[in-house]
């Protein structure tokens, strides 16, 4: 087999003004390894020294190919930039290790290189064993050849630094808020891996105000500091984007389009570019939009309302939705075509009531900001502060708002509190005001739930009967057929009955407000 080595060129050391021994040259000087063929990596700015080297390896040692590979470095000691561009060229790279044996030269390049180097070969992203050289010793002309053993544990401090930057930028995603969550954590952990590492669009899903315009926000900036991206994040609210105006603001407009001079736009997907796009509130988009959306999405061109050219904008895209776009997909109502290219990756951010163990540290953070904004510091008396974790906390507390809410509730306390405490019966009443005003909230939902399934008729159904007439439509169009909607509907009394027919016990009771499944 060939031996193949692979080294960065020592921009110092292989110039041989202080000392004569030079790494790159000497790997040509051992009998005991032929070098077959030798790649070595240079930034434009050291060419002449690269083809100097070239030469001389050429005439020391005839056999051996040497081969030039551009691999230009802004910073050499960012490591970001450094194993992403040789992440970049391993993957470009060819590997044949049936007919040829590589190797990596670490004693060439900045740390930060050999340790890039270190983890892609351990990795196998790099199927190559590392080789380390080192000038002649006082008593022996030889330069020194040794093989790196790749045993991880003698490189602990190596990876310590790699799970350190991770756990930094998993910190960054999470806005500097200390989570207990372990549902919410895994789903940071890998948000942060998706985000590091892949171009493909993201999905968040959840509730609303579970977090995921800020979530998105700091996507943007860990893609930053990655360097995967060199533009803005543009949020694009798509509830708006319904109006007379909206080709004009999502794709921008000609002044030829109206001819009047200052009517021209540039369209969010053209800002966007280099950047991040991220649409809010997908799920509103209408089936037009959706449909124009999607080519824009796919093929990075559009046409400006007006304009007889395309223009083209690359971004990474966002998007977020309230509701299931699977089942709104099933009804019709979401693009599955869209779905699919939004849908690469996915992630459900949990409610605020399924995430009861960082409520402590969420209100720590919302006092921290009410401090910055009102410019005063504020603070809970314990019995207050054990009052309203004691409610926060409470399973019967549903937070509809998600953070939300909750930001809101701390804000009006922080607010109102005299000489900056917030006292028991402070607590007390904006603990009632919240259950009222959800309380109402709730059945002006269930009313206005019924009423698009019913129309004017719901004014005949009983208020006792819009309660649970509103649940069981929920649990209807969460469910995939009428028998599985009437075995969440009925799982306790079914477990009693000796047939166990749900479905006839649902088409039943839909059946007396006039409903049929697929009205529904």
């Amino acid at each position: 087999m060939k031996n193949v080595v692979i080294g960065f060129l020592g921009t110092q050391m292989d110039m041989g003004k202080k000392r004569r021994w030079r790494p790159t040259l000497s790997l040509v000087s051992h009998d005991h390894f032929k070098v077959d063929r030798l790649e070595i990596l240079y930034d434009m700015r050291f060419n002449r020294l690269a083809k100097q080297v070239k030469r001389e390896i050429e005439e020391k040692s005839p056999d051996t190919d040497v081969l030039l590979q551009q691999l230009d470095l802004n910073d050499p000691w960012d490591f970001q930039e450094v194993y992403g561009k040789l992440f970049d060229f391993a993957r470009s790279y060819g590997f044949d290790d049936e007919r040829e044996r590589y190797h990596v030269h670490l004693t060439t390049g900045t740390h930060v290189a050999q340790i890039c180097w270190f983890l892609l070969t351990e990795s196998r992203h790099v199927p190559a064993r590392l080789i380390q050289t080192g000038p002649p010793g006082p008593e022996d002309d030889t330069p020194k050849f040794d093989v790196i053993d790749l045993d991880l544990s003698r490189y602990n401090a190596l990876q310590q630094r790699f799970d350190q930057l991770s756990r930094e930028y998993s910190d960054q995603l999470k806005g500097g808020i200390e989570t207990r969550n372990p549902q919410y954590n895994d789903l940071i952990d890998r948000v942060e891996l998706v985000a590091s590492n892949s171009d493909e669009p993201i999905l968040l899903l959840g509730e609303t105000g579970t977090g995921k315009t800020e979530l998105a926000e700091r996507i943007h900036s860990l893609k930053l500091d990655r360097r995967r991206i060199k533009g803005r994040l543009v949020h694009v609210n798509c509830a708006t984007l319904n109006g007379p105006d909206a080709m004009a603001t999502l794709f921008g407009q000609r002044r030829s389009y109206l001819g009047t001079a200052g009517t021209e736009r540039s369209g969010l997907l053209r800002e966007a570019d280099g950047g991040v796009l991220f649409l809010d509130d997908v799920d509103e988009l209408n089936s037009n939009m959706q449909s124009v959306l999607l080519h824009a999405i796919e093929t990075g061109r559009f046409y400006p309302l007006g304009s007889d050219h395309e223009i083209s904008s690359r971004f990474h895209l966002i998007a977020g939705a309230n509701r299931d776009l699977r089942s709104l997909a099933a009804s019709g109502q979401f693009r599955q075509d869209l779905l699919a290219r939004l849908n690469t990756w996915n992630f459900t951010l949990p409610a605020l009531r399924r995430r009861t163990e960082d409520i402590e540290a969420n209100l720590l953070h919302e006092l921290d900001r009410c401090e910055r904004d009102l410019g005063t510091n504020v603070g809970f008396n314990s019995d207050a502060r054990e009052m309203y974790l004691s409610f926060a906390k409470d399973p019967s507390t549903p937070w509809p708002g998600n953070f939300r809410d909750f930001s809101g509730s701390i804000r009006r306390l922080c607010t109102l509190a005299p000489r900056g405490r917030i006292t028991r019966t402070m607590v007390s009443s904006e603990i009632d005001a919240l259950r009222v005003d959800w309380q109402s909230a709730h059945a002006n939902d269930d009313y206005k739930l019924v009423a698009d399934v019913l129309g004017d008729a719901v004014t005949d159904v009983d208020p006792f009967d819009l309660v649970q007439l509103a649940e069981v439509i929920r649990t209807c169009r969460n469910s995939s057929s009428l028998s599985a909607a009437g075995r969440v509907l009925f799982a306790v009394s079914r477990g009693k009955r000796r047939t166990q027919n749900d479905a006839d016990r649902l088409r039943k009771y839909l059946g007396k407000f006039g409903l049929e499944w697929g009205a529904i």
